[in-house]
């Protein structure tokens, strides 16, 4: 059958095709040289290839494409016809590089490929790549993934602006949010659950700017998180214990810090038998509990109608005969409303804050619980922080990229007008190795909670040397 594609120049020019729906790939013209990343992949047997050559291997093979996509036939385009016609494209570009990949292995090269094209395009080998903690995309022209804390720049590229556009509206449609020129920033997320945060122009002046953050399809427990050095056994002991105790806990740290894995894993300790609601702007959290209602921020529609706060969410949730609420992270007036549920029957809620300290936590609390507009002194909102609260977790991102718990703290009440807070572990930084790696240790202050007392009552005990700080962690 006599079809036509669409060139990059606009211009059509017919062909012969078989009778299929039209095509959505150019015919190749030339071929480019090998690059180095990939001459060093053909030059390994398939099964001992490198996994980053791979990925390069893939990012340059879905880039030759991509050049002679017509990308508006894509989006009708079935994946049986974009495998007819890639498969013969794949197979040259594969040969005139070298790579020695047998006919499974093409079979599946094509068949990713193909996945790739239906899903979000360049960036969807990184998002199978479970080394990859972060996928930043400054514009079309650059791609950046952070890696064991450390950030690299990738090979990854998208065919000029608008195609990086198709991928963001894909991906922001697909959760019913819109991102344009009259809203420019837009918070979604992936059917993993990854968080997703774009800006368009006119706010990003060179360009679409997009912040992915993945999370791990099995959410990280605690004990994990003592293979990476970001706790310590007696450390998870306290907190696990502060949870089944009904503790309400407060995660702070700073942006990347893991507050959100460690509440994933925190919340691993809630008995199965309560019921949890979950609040949050994009809907990430992994609870693993059966009995989860979550809920998720709206944003206004096109007449600027129908947006849902967290707050409100927050107000709803207490109709909803919760045992505990789990807010992903307090940022306004919200925070008023968390605290009379932590203070009014729900105990051992959790939620988390931007800080720094545990005691720039408690001052962004007081500054948000401001925001409400209720009519409350400074001693009586601090009051309220003091009462709800049991425990803060301070995480912090170091700068050789590892993330730890570097405090747990907890809240003995009010002396005057001042919140009281007593440190229970802390990590201690003692050196920075030759290749940049803190070195450091975990340690206890001596100190033993004030709700020992209480946990040992309803059967939870602590270890006799918890709290001996001259006991290693």
């Amino acid at each position: 059958m006599l079809g036509r594609f669409t060139k990059a120049n606009g211009t059509t020019q017919p062909r012969i095709e078989p009778p299929v729906a039209m095509s959505v790939v150019e015919p190749v013209r030339e071929r480019a040289p090998a690059t180095p990343a990939i001459v060093a992949t053909a030059a390994a047997a398939p099964e001992a290839r490198h996994h980053d050559d791979f990925l390069t291997l893939k990012v340059e093979l879905h880039r030759h494409l991509i050049e002679r996509f017509n990308l508006a036939t894509l989006e009708t385009a079935s994946k049986e016809q974009i495998l007819n016609d890639i498969r013969p494209v794949v197979r040259d570009f594969v040969r005139n590089r070298s790579v020695p990949l047998n006919a499974r292995e093409l079979d599946q090269l094509t068949s990713d490929t193909a996945d790739e094209m239906l899903g979000l395009g360049p960036i969807e080998p990184l998002l199978k790549d479970d080394s990859i903690a972060d996928i930043l995309i400054n514009t079309h022209r650059r791609v950046f993934v952070e890696r064991h804390g450390q950030l690299h720049e990738t090979p990854v590229r998208f065919r000029d602006e608008a195609h990086l556009l198709r991928v963001i509206n894909k991906i922001v449609s697909a959760i019913g949010r819109r991102v344009d020129e009259s809203y420019p920033m837009v918070d979604a997320r992936l059917e993993d659950g990854s968080r997703v945060n774009v800006a368009v122009r006119p706010i990003a002046v060179d360009g679409p700017l997009v912040s992915i953050r993945k999370f791990s399809k099995k959410p990280f427990s605690l004990e994990k998180l003592v293979e990476f050095n970001s706790i310590r056994p007696p450390m998870i002991d306290f907190l696990k214990i502060a949870v089944q105790s009904r503790k309400s806990i407060l995660v702070s740290g700073g942006t990347g810090s893991g507050k959100t894995t460690l509440l994933n894993a925190l919340s691993s300790y809630i008995s199965h038998k309560e019921r949890l609601v979950t609040i949050e702007d994009a809907a990430e959290l992994q609870l693993q509990q059966p009995h989860v209602g979550r809920m998720e921020t709206r944003p206004p529609n096109v007449e600027g109608r129908g947006e849902v706060r967290q707050r409100e969410l927050v107000k709803n949730a207490l109709r909803m005969r919760p045992d505990r609420i789990i807010v992903g992270e307090v940022r306004g007036e919200e925070a008023f409303d968390m605290l009379q549920a932590m203070n009014t029957g729900h105990e051992g809620s959790m939620t988390t804050v931007h800080a720094n300290t545990p005691r720039d936590a408690l001052g962004r609390l007081e500054q948000m619980v401001g925001m409400a507009g209720m009519p409350m002194t400074q001693e009586s909102i601090r009051a309220q922080i003091a009462s709800a609260i049991d425990v803060i977790v301070q995480t912090q991102r170091l700068s050789d990229g590892g993330r730890r718990v570097i405090s747990i703290t907890e809240i003995t009440g009010m002396e005057g007008s001042v919140v009281q807070l007593q440190e229970i572990y802390h990590f201690v930084r003692r050196d920075v190795s030759s290749e940049g790696k803190i070195i450091g240790d975990f340690r206890a202050t001596g100190v033993r909670p004030r709700f020992a007392t209480e946990a040992a009552t309803m059967g939870f005990h602590f270890a006799k040397d918890a709290f001996n700080p001259q006991v290693p962690l």
